[in-house]
């Protein structure tokens, strides 16, 4: 088993440490184009305001857990997406593709989903999305077979029969935007089913699900968060500024992930995400890159 090591000065989490797995994952979901954008403050009605650093990315749920997963692992990542047929799309494709990732597309005559998040000096986000989200189907001509060598599969994106397909790896982890009419319908059990407890989007009781999960994780950002069976969490404590909080809980979700493939106990599972989440935190977007 890897070992995780937490490096700590003046009770600040700086950076992790642990050996890199061979472990082979997927994700099956969505992509957007997203503008990260740096405010002084959020728009307010009649308010012009100047933004002095931005930056464009591939970007969405999906993505983000991609591109953390890759950087978890010796093996390849597998990604399986939708996107539109036009600029962006392909712009998706190189960047994704450069990241080491092995994308399988199916292509749409429909628009690639946009975005912009607007960041503020205390790093909060604010996002506002263009378009549907294009997500693959199990109609669609893609290579559904390598998922059957997969440890660990996660989906943000995807329909019913899908879920069933990806029943297959040993792990397999969604969030409750996939919807929980798809997760009933498709009679699936979960090793975990992961959102935020703070957007509306994702909230959820226990009791609307079919099938309870391994694990359900519901977060809370700075405040921690809730595991089912296992009770409260707490975030870790880091004087290290917030810049950007786009991605944290992507990056949280792909710990997850990581730590069940590998078969840690739900603590160590528990201290990868949350450190994965806050360094996530320290950067402009939801990637780091040197410039």
């Amino acid at each position: 088993m890897q070992k995780l090591m937490i490096v700590e000065e003046n009770n600040s989490v700086n950076e992790f440490q642990f050996t890199k797995g061979n472990l082979k994952f997927a994700v099956i979901g969505h992509i957007e184009w997203i503008n990260f954008i740096e405010v002084n403050q959020l728009p307010k009605p009649g308010l012009i305001s100047h933004s002095k650093k931005s930056l464009e990315f591939p970007a969405g749920g999906g993505t983000v857990i991609a591109k953390r997963l890759r950087e978890l692992t010796n093996s390849e990542v597998h990604f399986f997406t939708s996107l539109g047929n036009d600029f962006y799309g392909n712009q998706c494709l190189n960047i994704i593709e450069n990241m080491g990732i092995k994308l399988h597309v199916a292509w749409r005559d429909k628009p690639t989903r946009k975005g912009f998040s607007l960041i503020d000096s205390e790093g909060e986000r604010a996002i506002t999305i263009i378009g549907d989200r294009l997500a693959p189907t199990h109609k669609d001509n893609l290579d559904w077979s390598s998922l059957n060598n997969m440890d660990g599969i996660f989906i943000t994106a995807a329909d019913k029969e899908i879920l069933k397909k990806s029943r297959i790896a040993k792990s397999l982890c969604t969030t409750p935007r996939l919807g929980l009419d798809i997760i009933n319908d498709s009679g699936v059990f979960l090793d975990g089913l992961i959102g935020s407890n703070l957007d509306p989007g994702e909230f959820f009781n226990l009791n609307e699900l079919k099938l309870m999960p391994k694990f359900v994780i519901k977060t809370e950002g700075e405040n921690g968060g809730i595991v089912f069976p296992g009770g409260r969490y707490k975030a870790i404590e880091n004087k290290i500024n917030k810049v950007d909080s786009y991605g944290c809980g992507d990056s949280f979700a792909a710990g997850i992930l990581y730590g069940l493939s590998s078969g840690w106990d739900i603590e160590e599972i528990l201290n990868l995400a949350k450190i994965m989440g806050k360094s996530c935190s320290e950067h402009f977007g939801p990637y780091k890159y040197d410039k």
